[in-house]
């Protein structure tokens, strides 16, 4: 039936133009991250980085090491390295706070007059002559030091020079230029205000013509051919200031206290753990346009461009939950014992595995409608069937648990607010988790539908007849009450006119239940022909208005806005629509999709896209869908990811509902923290300090199912 329907809707997607046949994303390159393992005798603290003829030259402040093919060589020294520079002869110079030397043991003794300075920077300016930068002003070297009297009692933070040979001297008093022997601070004649008279990194560019440079607030750029520039937050500028820059004439790496930056033809942040060992930049070197090394007191980091395409993003993140997210059937994160290892993984109860495992079912239960996968219907089949067992382990006919486990495994006690408990099954081989939510129901009800309709077999069909039937009699027999164990309704599972229409405790929910309750009797209709839910629907519709509330599923605004709760909303609008064609109140439910999409639409999220294009029959932002999905990270692990100290990102004068800092705008996919259907894109500051790892579920769901659609290739 599904097909017939599909075909119907993609002859109207082809008549009305409103949405392309298929967007094709061939393969795209997606930014990936691994950290560098140095030897145990470099230790972390990575503090320049070079190209050498034969490799790469990283120096820490234990010694020289040297990486080509493969391998580390080096060794450690006593010496504490504070600074390294290469000279026109690419040979490499150190120092410490005792000395400058070469590799050959060349040595230059430090300027006594910078005894108690801190050394801050280094630069041959040709075969001679030496300049070092320190907190009391800059030192040249000629076989003596001369200090520099313009700059004296100035820190000296960058030195570089240009393709004229002035050279340019970045300090905490003026941007300093020196050009035939004169020296000019330019904040006398020609620095905006704004720079506050400090710079910080200074690099060369258009083959040493043009220099750019850091201030508190910019990164800016002096051009030979007049034509200068600025960057600030306003420009997309993410943070700051900037302490080191890098750049091979395409793109440009930006190194800050907090994180990395890369400007190509967009902006991109790296920030957190899933992209640096430590947020602190020590310096960057790239290695070939779209791969560079970032140096960190923790180590390095490899960032690169790595062609793929969605459809092997998909058989990534299945490969993942394969290894370590399925715990008898059920589909959820698992946890990691040591933070970010995954070698540390292990599985546990969760309150929402029912939910979160039907949206597992969902995502192969459209894989194997497309592809036709034998191993995409044994999952399928598989997860069915952790679901069923929700139901029948229990012992009570249509209340499917929230959770199981075995009866021998150790369980952990809920720290939800609401009561729950674990019971034992009749049969004493399992044990389950009571107080089910609407969050199961919902999710239920959605797939055993896919299920039925795109894989299941006669004898399977027949079971998910018998379980929707069973859920959906318990509702309706039980006065549309989930009824748990103890013989109370759940605290969720409330679809009761007197509660939604008359109850100020349940103002919130009186939309999102009105809506679910009546897909579920529509659901339940369709495959069972059974007219107690027929009644039990019109009465709801008729007498008490639930078609109206159902419009106003979405609570946003004024109110408190839960994305956690977004999954109940589009779920029921699948069943709904499908199973009310000829309902006089049929245009109602797509007035309440419509405005439900319009209320999400700017937090690209790619699930309600594709949702609300599929059951629409239009074009819902299907383009940011699938930027979405090409960005979204292969690592799952649920980093902490800061990003409440950015310039870039406008902030939204009010807090979410966890009184949490949120911006107007989602924070960019890989800057923020790993996505769920439940979670706030606009959030900050987010992330469980990687202790866990999500299943990639939400990806594949939103792929699969516009797959299925024919949204992409």
């Amino acid at each position: 039936m599904i097909k017939r329907f599909t075909l119907s809707f993609l002859i109207s997607i082809c008549l009305f133009n409103n949405i392309p046949a298929q967007i094709s994303q061939n393969s795209f390159y997606q930014k990936v991250q691994t950290n560098i393992v140095l030897p145990p005798e470099a230790g972390k603290n990575i503090i320049r980085l070079f190209h050498s003829a034969n490799g790469i030259i990283a120096v820490s402040n234990n010694g020289v090491f040297r990486y080509s093919n493969g391998k580390w060589l080096g060794k450690a020294v006593n010496d504490y390295w504070r600074l390294a520079t290469t000279d026109a002869q690419n040979n490499l110079w150190l120092a410490s706070q005792k000395t400058i030397q070469n590799e050959a043991g060349k040595i230059i003794p430090l300027p006594g007059e910078a005894g108690r300075d801190t050394l801050q920077c280094l630069y041959w300016e040709n075969n001679q002559t030496l300049h070092l930068g320190t907190t009391g002003g800059l030192y040249t070297w000629n076989g003596g030091w001369t200090p520099q009297p313009q700059l004296k009692d100035i820190s000296v933070n960058d030195i570089i020079a240009d393709a004229q040979q002035r050279l340019w001297v970045a300090t905490n008093n003026g941007l300093w230029r020196r050009e035939g022997g004169k020296w000019t601070n330019l904040d006398e004649t020609l620095m905006a205000e704004g720079n506050h008279r400090t710079y910080f990194a200074l690099a060369a560019c258009n083959k040493g013509a043009d220099i750019i440079f850091s201030s508190p607030l910019s990164v800016g750029c002096i051009a030979a051919n007049g034509d200068h520039w600025v960057w600030k937050s306003t420009d997309g500028l993410p943070y700051g200031p900037v302490t080191r820059i890098c750049t091979d004439e395409k793109e440009f790496w930006l190194g800050t206290r907090k994180g990395a930056i890369q400007k190509d033809t967009a902006w991109h942040y790296y920030n957190g753990r899933r992209w640096l060992p430590a947020s602190k930049v020590n310096d960057m070197l790239i290695l070939q346009p779209g791969k560079v090394w970032i140096a960190t007191p923790e180590g390095i980091s490899e960032i690169r461009n790595e062609q793929t395409t969605l459809v092997r993003k998909a058989d990534h993140y299945e490969a993942v939950i394969d290894k370590r997210h399925n715990r008898c059937g059920l589909i959820n994160i698992s946890k990691l014992a040591v933070p970010g290892n995954i070698a540390t993984s292990f599985t546990e109860n969760e309150d929402n595995d029912g939910l979160w495992t039907s949206c597992y079912l969902a995502a192969q239960c459209f894989r194997y409608a497309v592809t036709k996968e034998a191993h995409a219907k044994e999952k399928a089949i598989r997860t069915f069937e952790a679901l069923e067992r929700l139901e029948t382990i229990t012992g009570i006919p249509g209340y499917p648990a929230r959770s199981y486990a075995k009866a021998e495994d150790k369980v952990v006690q809920s720290r939800s607010p609401h009561p729950k408990r674990w019971h034992f099954s009749k049969d004493g081989k399992w044990q389950w988790l009571d107080d089910t939510s609407s969050d199961e129901i919902t999710g239920h009800l959605f797939t055993l539908s896919l299920f039925y309709e795109l894989v299941a077999d006669t004898m399977q069909k027949l079971r998910v007849k018998q379980l929707v039937d069973r859920i959906v009699s318990h509702i309706v027999d039980n006065d549309l009450h989930l009824i748990d164990f103890d013989g109370k309704p759940t605290r969720w599972g409330i679809w009761h006119p007197d509660s939604l229409n008359h109850s100020p405790n349940w103002m919130y929910e009186r939309g999102l239940n009105s809506l679910q309750i009546l897909s579920f009797l529509k659901t339940a209709l369709h495959y069972t022909g059974n007219p107690k839910f027929e009644k039990a629907y019109r009465i709801l519709v008729d007498k008490h208005g639930y078609a109206n509330n159902a419009v106003q599923a979405k609570i946003f605004g004024p109110f408190e806005t839960s994305h956690s709760d977004d999954i109940l909303n589009f779920f029921p609008y699948y069943g709904l629509l499908k199973y009310s064609g000829n309902d006089p109140h049929h245009t109602r439910f797509i007035q309440s999709l419509e405005r439900s999409w319009r209320n999400v639409r700017n937090d690209r999220m790619p699930v309600w896209n594709v949702i609300a294009s599929a059951l629409l029959g239009k074009n819902c932002d299907l383009d940011i869908a699938l930027e979405e999905l090409q960005q979204y990270p292969p690592d799952l692990i649920d980093w902490t990811m800061e990003n409440s100290h950015r310039w870039d990102l406008q902030k939204d004068p009010l807090t979410d509902r966890g009184r949490k800092q949120q911006a107007v705008h989602p924070v960019p996919t890989p800057e923020s923290g790993v996505s769920r259907w439940n979670t706030n894109p606009k959030r900050l500051d987010t992330g469980r300090g990687g202790e866990t790892e999500e299943t990639g579920t939400y990806y594949l769901f939103a792929y699969w199912m516009g797959r299925y659609y024919g949204f992409w290739e």
